[in-house]
């Protein structure tokens, strides 16, 4: 399929801004975010700019935006019209929650708040994934690593944000501050753990086999494979579906940019992580390199999630 640069940043900006919140909600609810109001209501604000910044690029593919808001009806058969609630739910709830909470140690009503916020934000990104998981038709999509890897990498980039905005709140040396910094070793060393992890779902996905692409027969219907036969093109120029759906990508091409997804978004990070813990004194420059790194990973990997799809409506076209 023909990516879509509006829909490329929205899943790269989003992912990431609502695995900020699920990731910041969730160490509130728990007593183990940062303890000052300052960093958690800027990490909160930071995850609404990138969650806000990706609806609104969603929101300028459609062909009629002024509309958008129909797309909201369809709730009880729509992952899309799922998200796009839960997405217009979490933003008064953290602006809420950014207003109303004191420090890490809350009350328990605003501990209770930031639970439920982890739930929807969670939801939100499952929603997101199954738009593509659901769809029959690309069988790509179809694969069951897509929704976990799709939570995965929302986790990885929210986490790296989550590592830069407590560094830019807390840029005093680690090693003045034995508590900090042990909290903070454990937290890179998790990080470091879920990248791996993602990193080796995203190799399978990438390594799973080649698709059968159906021939004219099986995707009419008609005869055995092999006996059917166009006799003439369906039309004499080129149509929407040739020109979105037929986009083909050169087998060296997706090499080369699987490549550039690796390094960026899996082995730069870890290496930036590796530094970080070797030399407390280049953990923001460590953590600003992975974090940049990472989006540009993400947009990469997105990209080629739609540019090597195949959707079925090609094999009437042979």
């Amino acid at each position: 399929m023909r990516p879509a640069l509006s829909i490329v940043f929205f899943t790269t900006l989003s992912g990431a801004g609502y695995g900020l919140w699920l990731l910041i909600a969730i160490a509130v609810a728990i007593g183990a975010a940062p303890a000052d109001r300052f960093t958690i209501v800027v990490t909160l604000l930071t995850g609404l700019v990138l969650t806000s910044i990706g609806l609104l690029a969603s929101v300028a593919h459609l062909g009629k935006p002024l509309r958008a808001w129909r797309a909201l009806s369809q709730w009880r058969s729509s992952w899309l019209s799922r998200e796009g609630i839960l997405a217009l739910v979490c933003v008064p709830l953290c602006l809420l929650l950014a207003w109303r909470v004191e420090s890490v140690h809350s009350g328990l009503r605003i501990r209770a708040g930031f639970a439920v916020f982890a739930l929807l934000a969670a939801a939100t990104v499952l929603c997101t994934a199954r738009i593509y998981a659901s769809l029959r038709t690309i069988r790509a999509w179809r694969d069951w690593r897509v929704t976990p890897l799709y939570g995965l990498l929302a986790l990885q980039t929210g986490g790296l944000w989550l590592w830069l905005l407590c560094e830019l709140a807390a840029p005093q040396p680690l090693d003045i501050q034995p508590g900090i910094c042990a909290g903070r070793v454990a937290w890179l060393v998790a990080l470091a753990a879920g990248i791996g992890l993602t990193w080796g779902l995203q190799r399978a996905y990438w390594r799973r086999p080649a698709e059968a692409q159906p021939d004219t027969a099986a995707a009419t219907g008609l005869g055995l494979p092999g006996t059917v036969a166009a006799m003439e093109a369906p039309h004499t120029e080129e149509n929407y579906l040739l020109r979105e759906m037929g986009f083909a990508l050169a087998r060296r091409h997706a090499e080369r940019l699987r490549a550039i997804a690796s390094r960026t978004l899996f082995v730069l990070p870890l290496l930036a992580i590796g530094v970080s813990l070797l030399l407390p004194g280049w953990t923001l420059p460590a953590a600003i390199v992975a974090t940049v790194g990472a989006m540009l990973g993400v947009f990469v990997q997105r990209w080629l999630f739609f540019a090597e799809a195949r959707h079925a409506v090609q094999a009437y076209y042979r």
